[in-house]
């Protein structure tokens, strides 16, 4: 294996804009491009803001993901993150790589903590979620209640959410130069002519 001798930080950049700019090269296809439908859908994402990481965007974008990778029940869980993301103004690249934690292999094991989680919830806490207290799920010779599973798959996802602020927030802090934090310019009415 060839060693870099360039900075790992310069390496990371170089590897993230290669990134976007395939990305950029692939919802801008010829066949796609000149259909109103499709420009109505992508044209928010080619604002640049929504793809230069910075700390709050990134926190954001990340905190987005994580919320709806605990969302197991939900199919294509990146496309309803990266449209929040959108609308939100928040980091698109990181709010679809914080959809990637649960995957095939990581399924099933959260989908069993989301139940404990659920069950805890309901046992201590009283907390009740009317229509599914008495619903039964069997997978895989595994009988649950589907209020515990509902209510342990929002709370994982809220509290992984809230995690991601400190998390990135703390990365950025230990290595301020991979995450810097972009401030905003508004321009006032006399800047503007």
């Amino acid at each position: 294996m060839v060693s870099c001798e360039i900075p790992a930080s310069v390496c990371m950049k170089e590897r993230y804009l290669k990134l976007v700019r395939k990305s950029y090269r692939l919802l801008r296809h010829k066949r796609l491009r000149h259909r109103p439908w499709w420009q109505f859908i992508t044209k928010p994402l080619f604002d640049r803001q929504l793809w230069k990481p910075c700390r709050d965007t990134v926190a954001s974008g990340l905190a987005i993901g994580f919320f709806f990778s605990m969302i197991l029940v939900l199919p294509l869980q990146m496309i309803f993150a990266s449209i929040l993301a959108m609308r939100f103004r928040m980091n698109v690249p990181f709010a679809i790589f914080g959809c990637w934690v649960s995957n095939v292999f990581t399924n099933l094991p959260i989908g069993l903590v989301q139940v404990k989680m659920g069950d805890w919830m309901r046992e201590t806490l009283g907390i009740r979620v009317p229509g599914f207290e008495g619903v039964q799920i069997s997978f895989m010779k595994v009988d649950f209640n589907a209020a515990s599973f509902l209510l342990g798959m929002i709370a994982s996802g809220v509290l992984l959410a809230l995690i991601a602020y400190p998390i990135v927030h703390l990365f950025a802090l230990i290595l301020p130069h991979h995450l810097p934090v972009i401030r905003r310019v508004k321009l006032s009415k006399e800047d503007l002519g």
